[in-house]
């Protein structure tokens, strides 16, 4: 079972090999997207790089993109506290761990105290379903309760935690339960960005390159999660992703040549900006599907 670290240092191959450089000819699809910056002086001025978190969106990642477009809180869109009890399955309890991982954060990200108390618990009390010591969880939590801001420090809180939860689990040879783990928080991450970010009347560039990303995240999150193909329950969200996979590759992401800089080290890539034809139906379309996989996964 490979760590999240491994998992995402597996991602920066595929998605390194995959991105293809400069121009295509082929006909595209209107309208297309682009975060390419001009230079309408002509003056040659190296372009400042942005730099992203590559592999799973998190919550730090997001936070900025919600302060820029002014978002605010909504209660609505994470999973209900109220269902903890109610994941019965080792499945379901497995997903949803996930899930509620990411609601933590998006809580954090506004600052709700007592939601961010409410979701500790449930995630402690859900890893409890799952046989997961408390301190494994607890102790990096604890940190981030406290008034962190620097993204760097908080990924690395929910890297320890996670890393502990899935070496707990491959040592009880219980490596599909971590794969769902990492299903359900992917899939959460995916939904309140589509859902709150992504506006299909007037799509924002920045948050329509971060949903087109994803495209390369799930190759490898399926890559990943057919090593447990003895898992039923597995085999039927491959399925499912290999679904959703259709709607992503019918766009292709563009990089200038020699444009694409990788920091494996921090887990970012910078780039002044990319390309990619991809339409507002396919977004429409992959924002639809993921809803409705993520109430099936919230839904005991």
């Amino acid at each position: 079972m490979k760590s999240l670290a491994s998992f995402l240092v597996v991602f920066l191959l595929i998605f390194s090999s995959s991105c293809k450089q400069g121009p295509k000819e082929k006909e595209t699809f209107e309208p297309v997207f682009s975060t390419y910056k001009s230079d309408s002086t002509g003056a040659v001025i190296p372009a400042e790089k942005n730099e992203s978190f590559y592999g799973i969106l998190t919550p730090v990642e997001l936070s900025r993109i919600f302060n820029r477009l002014r978002i605010t809180y909504s209660d609505a869109i994470v999973n209900a506290v109220s269902n903890k009890d109610l994941y019965l399955s080792n499945a379901k309890a497995s997903i949803n761990t996930g899930i509620y991982g990411v609601d933590l954060g998006y809580v954090k990200i506004f600052g709700v105290g007592q939601g961010m108390i409410d979701y500790m618990v449930t995630i402690r009390e859900m890893c409890n379903k799952l046989g997961i010591p408390d301190h494994y969880v607890t102790e990096p939590i604890k940190r981030m309760q406290s008034d962190i801001e620097e993204a760097d420090t908080i990924m690395n809180l929910m890297n320890i935690a996670f890393n502990q939860m899935v070496n707990h689990l491959r040592a009880g040879g219980r490596e599909s339960t971590a794969g769902l783990l990492l299903l359900g928080g992917w899939v959460e991450a995916l939904y309140i960005s589509t859902q709150l970010l992504y506006n299909p009347a007037n799509p924002d560039p920045e948050v329509v390159q971060k949903i087109a990303e994803q495209k390369y995240t799930l190759t490898t999150l399926l890559s990943f999660l057919k090593n447990y193909y003895d898992d039923p329950v597995v085999v039927y969200y491959i399925k499912k992703l290999k679904y959703l996979k259709k709607y992503f590759d019918t766009f292709d992401i563009y990089f200038k040549k020699g444009d694409l800089e990788i920091d494996s080290s921090k887990h970012v890539f910078r780039s002044t900006g990319s390309e990619m034809d991809i339409t507002v139906e396919t977004l429409n379309t992959i924002r639809d599907y993921v809803a409705k996989l993520r109430t099936e996964m919230v839904t005991p």
